[in-house]
């Protein structure tokens, strides 16, 4: 749970002391009274890196000449004052554009600074205007890295004799080491940037893309290159999902011919993982809609994310031979994922609420004969479509009820974020499979284990069963679920479809 909520960097490390909440960020400790959630840790966290001394000289401006930071702040606490405080003192509302862009900044530079290392040259360049766009996007790309499980060592970009990558990332699943370059669409009026230095609002917002990508080859590195380039343009809107499959807007059909012209123009050695996004919150300040969206790309990578028709051993193939880009495309798609709690844990009821439930607490409920009885949960779950919590009930007679009771929507969102161990300790939830690939993918999960001599006695009645009886563990294991999933393929359709290459 904690790692859902909290990435694979390194844990919040926080504890209570003489009524204060304690955290350690790198080799820095700070305390307060004050601090019940961990946003409201980040908050102080944002003022006291970038100096209050600051902050102040730039609140005295006027508002539309006001650092974006400061102007995030100020809409910040405008968001706060819209909503009510709550009896035990806590406000609660749906996050908006707002909360993602200056909650957001706090959180990266909290990562970047307890598992990496903030150096000050990034808290100068956020500080001034001209140069605060470059350093919050790849603030942002190092936020969804380190959460998706890479080691982050920045560049020494003093060094003055040579071009440097933004920094380099190590992938903790992998080993493998990529260099990083991240850049940003620049627009006047936006981010800090004026007429001098940004295009116009109308301009394409893939004007750019082409250019920040042959920037980045100019830049050597020994390893893989990962090449972020953000189109800074309108996020999606609530409308664009409609239908409930989201239509792509259009600079992504753009943004794909662009990568595939690029593609037939490369040099001997040239290749890169480009992700294209859109990470627009600052866009949209006040809409509680999260728009953002990424287009992954192989540049010069024939196996990653490219239409084609494959097998389904082919397609799993490819998804393990790249499973460090599909952490950082879930990164990306769920930035900046802020935990609310220090610890990991889920969020406390709202007051007013019941309490939550949870599996070997003591309670009392009504029987199915509407009798009292005083028992323990031993199991529980959630029904999403009836909005209800049903638990098995057992006394101390080793009798077992049944106990049903609604859950709010507050809850069941929680519920959906960590279904299983929302009750409070682990229980395996089935996944709904939804596609043949998926059906495919839950084989392999399942048999992988099982020992060969069991596999070829599945398949005893193979007719090649001496072909099959040749292959390895791992080709088995691939090959019979294969066919499995065939065979369940041609049970519901009358033709087997492809399995697409951009899946997902």
């Amino acid at each position: 749970m904690r790692t859902q909520q909290q990435g694979l960097g390194k844990p919040i490390i926080s504890t209570d002391f003489n009524d204060h909440k304690v955290v350690a960020v790198g080799n820095t400790v700070y305390f307060s009274k004050d601090w019940k959630f961990f946003t409201d840790f980040l908050s102080h966290y944002l003022k006291t890196k970038l100096d209050p001394e600051w902050g102040n000289e730039e609140l005295a401006k006027a508002p539309e000449e006001r650092h974006p930071i400061v102007q995030w702040y100020t809409a910040y606490c405008e968001f706060q004052k819209k909503h009510e405080k709550q009896p035990d003192g806590t406000y609660s509302g749906e996050a908006t554009g707002v909360f993602f862009c200056y909650l957001g900044l706090a959180y990266s530079l909290y990562l970047l600074d307890h598992n990496a290392e903030l150096q000050e040259r990034y808290l100068q360049r956020l500080k001034r205007a001209d140069q605060f766009q470059g350093a919050y996007y790849e603030l942002m790309v190092a936020n969804c890295l380190i959460r998706s499980g890479f080691d982050l060592a920045l560049e020494d970009e003093t060094d003055e004799s040579t071009k440097h990558c933004e920094f380099s990332a190590t992938s903790k699943r992998s080993g493998k080491k990529y260099w990083i370059e991240a850049k940003m669409r620049s627009v006047a009026g936006v981010l800090g940037k004026t007429k001098a230095d940004g295009a116009p609002p109308t301009s394409k917002p893939t004007a750019q893309v082409t250019t920040h990508i042959n920037k980045a080859f100019e830049k050597p590195a020994d390893d893989e290159r990962i090449i972020f380039v953000d189109v800074n343009t309108t996020p999606m809107k609530p409308e664009d999902f409609s239908s409930g499959v989201p239509t792509p807007p259009k600079w992504m059909d753009a943004v794909e011919k662009q990568l595939s012209d690029k593609e037939r123009d490369l040099i001997d050695g040239e290749r890169a993982y480009v992700f294209v996004t859109n990470m627009s919150f600052h866009l949209a300040l006040d809409d509680t809609f999260r728009g953002q969206a990424a287009v992954p790309f192989g540049l010069g990578i024939p196996d990653y994310n490219k239409p084609g028709r494959y097998t389904f051993k082919e397609a799993w193939r490819n998804k393990q031979k790249h499973l460090d880009m599909l952490s950082i495309e879930k990164a990306l798609t769920t930035y900046p994922q802020i935990p609310i709690t220090f610890g990991g844990d889920l969020p406390p009821t709202k007051p007013g609420d019941p309490k939550r439930l949870q599996i070997g607490d003591t309670c009392e409920f009504n029987d199915e004969n509407g009798k009292a009885v005083v028992g323990t949960i031993v199991s529980a779950a959630v029904s999403e479509h009836e909005k209800r919590v049903t638990c098995v009930v057992r006394e101390d007679d080793e009798k077992l009820h049944i106990h049903s009771e609604p859950i709010t929507d507050d809850e069941l969102q929680i519920y959906r974020q960590h279904p299983e161990t929302y009750f409070g300790a682990i229980q395996r939830v089935t996944k709904n499979i939804e596609s043949p690939y998926e059906l495919f993918e839950h084989f392999v999960a399942t048999y992988s284990a099982t020992p060969r001599e069991r596999l070829l006695e599945l398949a005893k009645d193979a007719p090649d069963l001496n072909v099959l009886s040749k292959l390895d563990h791992k080709e088995l294991v691939l090959e019979l679920c294969e066919r499995w999933a065939v065979s369940a393929q041609k049970m519901q359709k009358p033709a087997a479809e492809p399995v697409p290459k951009k899946a997902d």
